[in-house]
């Protein structure tokens, strides 16, 4: 009989050892998924700003290439130094300083002839006299002497310089000034929408959780966004620019 009622009191405490065990699962469970869904639906409110500036290229590049030939090299090379001393003396009368002006080591590069017998068949290839060549960069803050130099070099084309001159590339000295304020105005601009969207729903702005900056695009003035790119776009053809930027905040709400 004490045996019996041993075994009835066991009983009694395995099945209130199990209850227990099981409200504390279910209360588990259910904590995690609440909290779960506390951190899908509550990741709070996301924005993005962004910013534009117009501003003028303050420094200019422009580039031409000029060639000579000769049967010899001895002879190729008088040529090329001629029309180096003629190109130096054109820049100096248009203003350029020493120092903005370099000029490249010249490249040399043989011409051959192919020879072909009356019946057109091939039978080799010979020597036929030597190519120079020699690049020339001016390198100015003063945009206007530059430009008007790039566009008029019919004077050493007549003195018989064989040059090529290539579009002038366009930069800004103060550029990082430029970004750093896109910046600022970009995170404005995205905090303002922020707020914008808690007022419209009634809840309250938190800590900033995260803010990614997106990459600058510099663009020709008036080209429009057809011209960004993935990574970034960077214009050097055009004196005038549009840079952007883009911020993405993403805050709390309370």
């Amino acid at each position: 009989m004490e045996k019996k009622s041993r075994n009835g009191l066991v009983a009694i405490v395995v099945a209130l050892i199990a209850s227990a065990t099981l409200i504390a699962c279910v209360t588990i469970f259910t904590n995690g998924f609440v909290g779960y869904k506390k951190s899908v639906a509550g990741s709070g409110l996301s924005a993005t700003g962004s910013a534009s500036s117009d501003f003028e290229s303050d420094l200019i590049v422009w580039r031409a290439r000029f060639s000579a030939y000769g049967v010899t090299t001895q002879a190729a090379y008088s040529v090329i130094k001629n029309d180096t001393e003629l190109v130096r003396r054109y820049l100096q009368d248009s203003g350029v300083t020493e120092d903005e002006v370099v000029f490249s080591s010249v490249d040399i590069s043989q011409r051959y002839r192919t020879q072909y017998d009356e019946n057109g068949n091939y039978i080799r290839d010979y020597p036929d006299g030597y190519d120079l060549y020699q690049d020339v960069t001016v390198t100015s803050n003063d945009v206007d002497k530059v430009e008007a130099i790039s566009r008029d070099i019919t004077n050493l084309i007549e003195s018989g310089v064989q040059l090529s001159s290539y579009s002038p590339e366009y930069y800004c000295t103060k550029l990082n000034e430029v970004k750093l304020d896109l910046i600022q105005k970009a995170t404005d601009n995205a905090k303002q929408r922020i707020d914008i969207m808690a007022e419209g729903t009634g809840c309250q702005v938190g800590k900033l959780l995260t803010a990614n900056l997106g990459v600058f695009q510099i663009t020709a003035k008036n080209s429009g966004s057809g011209e960004y790119t993935y990574d970034g776009a960077f214009d050097t053809s055009s004196r005038f620019k549009t840079a952007n930027i883009t911020v993405r905040l993403n805050y709390a709400v309370e």
